[in-house]
């Protein structure tokens, strides 16, 4: 076996074959053993699909709490396990995103963006990737003088399709890196909601008490004095007992306490876990960066994967700082509080518990109380030192003297220095870094911002991890070249931007036979037409009958011999699955309200292979198609069965989805829907209508229609619109099953 490795590195890739099923791809190659075929290869699969072992070797994030922000719901307990399934999805899914700016996006997973295609002239309104990631099919509008030149654009994508295992581990990564990053913001949210405006009144009280008192004595003094002697001014006693009181310095413990708490574990438990985890991808997409081989071509530069970990490990350091200083703050906010709030119980005469004075600093009268140990009178006044001491300056900035709560600034979303910023001196570690230039610089220590909040750190580490996973997506988007460009006609029609939401054309990949298919029709000349242009996935590949148009002739009736002849026009089309076209048509000559016709047209009927070379465009593509009409191939279409009418209804748009096997008809006016199942029995009857007039059209014998809503029986198909109520009526109907061929 030792002998047989050497072996395994000579055969070429891409040796036997590619196996394409589900956007992912598979050579039968050592480097890409995910054949199924490839059972010789167990060593090399087991090893080479282990790319993702983060679920075994990393803790389960934990829920965040519900209690605070709305959107930490996002990662609650009951949407957690989603989220680990979509992380955990081997198979590449893209979201492809197309705007009026002349760019489109692709997202992996639909969270990370990893293409941008700029240079795309108009506003895009048709999108399709193909299955096999080999191109990407766009059809754009451009104004000009008043009309709109619609034009279908073809785009390679090849490399996405040649390095596609590649690109899907990298838009794994991505995406878990973008799920921590929006787990860790809402962290730092639920952390600021946790953090509560009441820890401010020691501040404001504080600062009106400078304001408002007479003498030259600083506040610290008065506080001092409180503390060595036991007595207060009249001016200190009025702050304690008119503005602070006994039961308002009671409570404002209780919340410091409380919010502390609730900080402190949202750091520890979400925030650290959460920024562990993103450091842990972050290393092994440098990793990946490393393998040039494979991820060079993507764009992936380990270098700026480098600065994002330093910026990480910056970020954890200022959560660790936040966590010594709320340790800190709340072990001297405790001893504060309980010596002062028994000298303000003193000062009003009132009874102290004995409990209170058996606690670590039990403090009376000042040192004259037995019980009031010299350590205790030197840990609270190195608090009133520390904490109360005056700063005009901050006036000027935050409108008080004091900063007494150190926590909240950690909190601010600002880009002003802290406050109060840690004291360093006296720390060895801290200074032994400054005073070694060598470790000053090391690559390997991460950098320190004892002067900035949480939130910075934060925002930096954000825009540093953007920028260094842009670049992918800029190399990628540059790769798309167009390969092909068809003006399909010009749009004289004024725009309406609700109605253009649902309008043509309308783009399909077909899976099975790698091919787009584009739905479209041409006004004026071809206002009857429906036109169905279709090009192979692979550029390179040429598709017989690539341009053919499409009228609708007759309908006749499948319990008799009558026919409905008309003139149709197409309102809406679209795909109900590879094989057949869901459409609405217009009877230009019918009565209104029995006007509509429901068709299900089969691509069969369409490429019929026996007379495909009759069905030829002789035309050029480099020319408008609505200048070349005439010599558009046009087939006309006679149905026996796949349609129905749809009576009392204005339809005018169409949707269908052939796996739910659901077709949904939209009114005119946006207001009714008709929603058609299509799994009933194979029967049809003829509709017999009382007005001679009128043929009824084709309906199956097993229709049930259940009425949602009783707005539409009441209200007369030729209503006006204004008379519509505003909400929306649905209809649920079963139609026959030739709509499902």
């Amino acid at each position: 076996m030792a002998n047989f490795w050497p072996l395994l590195l000579l055969i070429p890739r891409r040796l036997f074959c590619v196996m394409w099923k589900s956007l992912r791809a598979c050579t039968l190659s050592p480097w890409r053993p995910q054949c199924p075929a490839c059972t010789g290869w167990s060593v090399l699969t087991s090893f080479y699909n282990a790319e993702d072992e983060s679920n075994l070797l990393l803790p389960k994030l934990p829920t965040l709490p519900k209690n605070y922000s709305n959107t930490s719901k996002i990662f609650s307990e009951e949407n957690s396990d989603e989220i680990i399934k979509l992380l955990g999805d081997v198979r590449l899914n893209i979201l492809v995103l197309g705007g009026s700016s002349g760019f489109i996006e692709l997202y992996a997973y639909g969270m990370f963006k990893i293409a941008r295609v700029t240079g795309i002239a108009g506003t895009c309104l048709a999108l399709c990737l193909s299955s096999d990631l080999k191109s990407l099919s766009v059809v754009t509008e451009v104004s000009s003088g008043g009309a709109h030149e619609v034009s279908y654009f073809q785009l390679e994508t090849n490399l996405l399709y040649s390095f596609l295992p590649e690109v899907t581990r990298m838009a794994r990564k991505f995406t878990h890196i973008s799920a921590l990053l929006q787990y860790i913001n809402l962290s730092l949210t639920c952390m600021c909601e946790a953090w509560e405006e009441i820890l401010m009144q020691m501040d404001s009280r504080l600062t009106k008490f400078v304001q408002e008192k007479n003498t030259t004595t600083s506040v610290q003094d008065e506080f001092m004095h409180l503390l060595l002697w036991g007595k207060a001014s009249a001016e200190l006693q009025t702050l304690l007992m008119n503005q602070l009181t006994v039961k308002g310095l009671k409570k404002l413990g209780q919340s410091i306490e409380s919010s502390y708490s609730s900080i402190q574990k949202l750091v520890i438990s979400h925030l650290q876990s959460g920024s562990e985890s993103l450091l842990y991808h972050l290393s092994e997409l440098k990793g990946m960066a490393s393998w040039k081989q494979k991820y060079q071509p993507l764009g992936l530069d380990a270098t700026g994967i480098e600065d994002a970990i330093t910026a990480v490990g910056s970020f954890i350091l200022k959560a660790n700082e936040l966590l010594q200083v709320i340790d800190s703050s709340m072990k001297n906010f405790k001893a504060f509080f309980r010596w002062l709030y028994v000298a303000m119980l003193r000062m009003t005469e009132d009874h102290v518990l004995p409990e209170l004075n058996k606690v670590a600093y039990r403090s009376g009268a000042g040192a004259a109380h037995p019980q009031m140990t010299q350590k205790d009178i030197t840990f609270v006044a190195e608090f009133l030192t520390e904490h109360f001491n005056e700063a005009p300056d901050l006036y000027n900035r935050k409108g008080k003297y004091f900063n007494v709560e150190r926590v909240g600034q950690y909190l601010k979303d600002e880009d002003d220095d802290l406050v109060s910023p840690p004291n360093t001196e006296g720390n060895q570690w801290y200074d032994f870094l400054q005073n070694s230039s060598h470790l000053k610089e090391s690559p390997l220590l991460f950098p320190y911002y004892p002067r900035k909040s949480l939130h910075f750190v934060k925002r930096r580490m954000e825009n540093i991890i953007d920028h260094c996973l842009q670049k992918p997506a800029d190399v990628i988007g540059k790769s798309m070249n167009q390969a092909i460009c068809i003006p399909l006609y010009r749009d004289a029609r004024s725009e309406d931007s609700t109605h253009r939401l649902f309008k043509f054309p309308f783009l399909w990949n077909n899976k099975t036979s790698n091919l787009h298919y584009l739905l479209f029709t041409i006004l004026e000349d071809s206002l009857y037409k429906m036109c169905i242009l279709r090009r192979h996935t692979d550029i390179s590949q040429s598709v017989t009958n690539g341009l053919i148009a499409i009228k609708f002739g007759s309908f006749t009736y499948a319990t008799t011999e009558k026919v409905r002849r008309s003139t149709y026009s197409c309102l809406d089309a679209q795909f109900y699955d590879d094989e057949t076209v869901t459409v609405v048509l217009k009877d230009t000559i019918g009565r209104e309200g029995r006007d509509r016709l429901l068709v299900q047209l089969p691509l069969s009927l369409v490429y019929n292979s026996e007379d495909s070379a009759e069905y030829q465009f002789t035309g050029t593509y480099s020319k408008r198609l609505d200048e070349q009409c005439s010599i558009i191939p046009t087939r006309t279409m006679h149905f026996e069965k796949h349609w129905r009418l749809l009576e009392s209804m204005k339809a005018q748009y169409v949707a269908g989805n052939g796996f739910r096997k659901v077709s949904c008809v939209l009114s005119s006016n946006l207001r009714h829907v008709r929603v058609f199942e299509m799994d009933i029995d194979d029967e049809w009857e003829l509709d017999e209508s009382s007005d001679d007039e009128e043929e009824a059209g084709g309906k199956p014998s097993k229709i049930k229609e259940e009425v949602l809503s009783e707005s539409e029986a009441d209200t007369p198909p030729a209503a006006p619109t204004a008379a519509l109520a505003p909400e929306i009526v649905i209809k649920v109907e079963k139609l026959a099953p030739e709509l499902d061929s």
